[in-house]
């Protein structure tokens, strides 16, 4: 182990362990997967410390422990689909019977009030577990001296230091494991500065107005989905495709929906510089593909600019130089069994080279890897099959292949979907409609892609409908055990849901049926 690096100081009251560290496990970064990682070694009675750092986003916003799901991420998107989803069904209460004004108001607001009190809550949750297990936590940026020791700079500790001092201090850790996960990327074009990303959206004091969002990833989608709901005029910038990496098919119908619902797409388009108005509002020039390829410069005017153009993996600050430790050229690591190139260095979760950017990923492959490290355990991270749901208006639950990862794989003679087009029972009986008036017929989808030379074996599962998550969590323990078409269709479904579509599948894509299906 190196001398100590001149200018730090040992932590104090902290001792060494049988082998001459101060901690059995350090971990960097506070969010899902640093936390379980943290918590499961401490419960296996290992001296565990925890770094958590948050940079200001450059809007200035910043939170506390719980990384990106709990802040920016998945509890508040899902908090505000939800709250989408009320305003969308007051078409259905009054069908149903409910008196309700003819144009119910959002209050922004409230709305953040509430959200922002109950990830308090989670973060304060956090906080205490961190305490009853015993984990010392510090609320630093942690930077590597060496392979086994982190530098960080501290505040006033004590009465021997003076008022508003700081140190350098310097802990050593026999295993060290990297979770600190994922930053919206930016573009590189003039007046960046004047977007939001989707670390400021869930934290906005004041609503966000007519909305631009920049990109066609799934949260660019989500976040256009409830703010157009909630009342505000949202356009969706789009270079090449929607939701590259999931099937086209499911994509393509959820653009289709959310344009029926009044999200303006501008497709084959490209920002080139965003510019304050005197009003204080922004200026968007952008070139735009028409269906011949000439290109056209056209500006338009908005209350508010988000980037939903991918994230970066927040590793520039750690000083993995000193540690040895090598990064792909998109700052990521490659891994093996979530081990790095450097032997007692660990990396887990969005850092991840190649893996699912999942919050249930991360908690399981920092649990997983803390019971190998100290235990007998020789269980890994299975990376496959792993279900997701996307929750844009139209939700999308997936797990296992796109029908075009598929063929990719497999080859097209051996590809087969089993597929159907329906209304689900609610939403058939209220008889919604879209912006134009007209109802909504066989929005909701259920899709089987199976491998015909391995007995129908279940490749991919892909539903568009309500509770997506809810209905794709079960079906994904099938998929992952290996179902086959056969066993599916000797499931009996729950009458009436919109789950059991997937027992009664028989239409094949090869055969060029009709596959709207009629009325339970």
């Amino acid at each position: 182990m190196a001398a100590p690096e001149k200018g730090f100081i040992a932590p104090e009251g902290i001792e060494s362990n049988e082998n001459g560290f101060n901690f059995d496990l350090i971990v960097i970064g506070g969010g899902s997967g640093g936390l379980a990682c943290a918590k499961e070694a401490a419960d296996l009675g290992k001296r565990v410390a925890l770094f958590d750092y948050v940079k200001p986003s450059a809007m200035g916003t910043t939170w506390k422990l719980g990384g990106t799901c709990v802040n920016v991420g998945c509890i508040p998107k899902k908090l505000m689909h939800y709250t989408a989803l009320m305003g969308d069904s007051f078409h259905d209460a009054r069908e149903m019977g409910w008196k309700i004004q003819e144009h119910p108001e959002h209050d922004w607001e409230q709305m953040m009030r509430t959200i922002n009190s109950y990830i308090s809550k989670l973060q304060y949750g956090y906080r205490v577990q961190l305490e009853e297990k015993n984990i010392t936590y510090y609320r630093a940026l942690a930077s590597f001296i060496d392979d086994h020791t982190l530098g960080m700079t501290v505040g006033k500790r004590g009465a021997q230091w003076k008022k508003g001092e700081k140190r350098q201090v310097k802990i050593t850790g026999e295993n060290i494991v990297i979770a600190t996960g994922g930053r919206p990327h930016v573009l590189d074009i003039p007046g960046k500065e004047l977007a939001i990303t989707s670390d400021d959206i869930f934290w906005m004091r004041k609503a966000p107005g007519k909305t631009l969002v920049i990109g066609a990833s799934y949260i660019s989608l989500e976040t256009a989905g409830f703010l157009n709901e909630f009342g505000y005029e949202t356009h969706v910038m789009v270079r090449s495709i929607l939701l590259r990496g999931f099937d086209r098919q499911c994509a393509d119908m959820i653009g289709e929906y959310m344009a029926n619902q009044g999200v303006i797409f501008k497709n084959k388009s490209t920002p080139d510089a965003l510019e304050k108005t005197t009003e204080g509002r922004i200026k968007v020039t952008y070139s735009q593909k028409d269906e011949e390829g000439n290109v056209q410069t056209l500006t338009e005017i908005y209350d508010t600019v988000m980037f939903a153009t991918g994230r970066d993996a927040d590793t520039s600050l750690l000083q993995l130089e000193n540690a040895g430790v090598q990064t792909a050229k998109n700052g990521k690591f490659d891994t093996v069994q979530e081990q790095t190139n450097v032997p007692h260095i660990f990396a887990v979760g969005d850092v991840c080279n190649g893996k699912q950017e999942l919050t249930p990923v991360a908690i399981q492959a920092g649990t997983l890897l803390s019971r190998r490290l100290f235990t007998n355990s020789t269980v890994q991270m299975d990376y496959d099959n792993v279900a997701t749901t996307v929750f844009t208006p139209l939700e999308y639950g997936t797990t296992g292949l796109s029908e075009e990862e598929a063929i990719e794989r497999h080859g097209e003679q051996n590809i087969e979907s089993f597929l159907t087009k329906f209304t689900a029972l609610e939403h058939d009986a209220t008889h919604r409609v879209d912006r134009f008036g007209n109802e909504v017929i066989g929005p909701h989808f259920a899709k089987l892609v199976v491998h015909t030379g391995q007995f129908d074996r279940v490749l991919g599962f892909h539903y568009l409908g309500p509770n997506a998550g809810e209905v794709t969590q079960g079906y994904a323990l099938a998929v992952k055990l290996g179902a086959t078409k056969a066993d599916f269709d000797n499931v009996v479904g729950i009458h009436p849901t919109a789950a059991e579509k997937f027992t009664t599948l028989h239409i094949t894509k090869s055969s060029g049926k009709e596959i709207q299906a009629s009325s339970c």
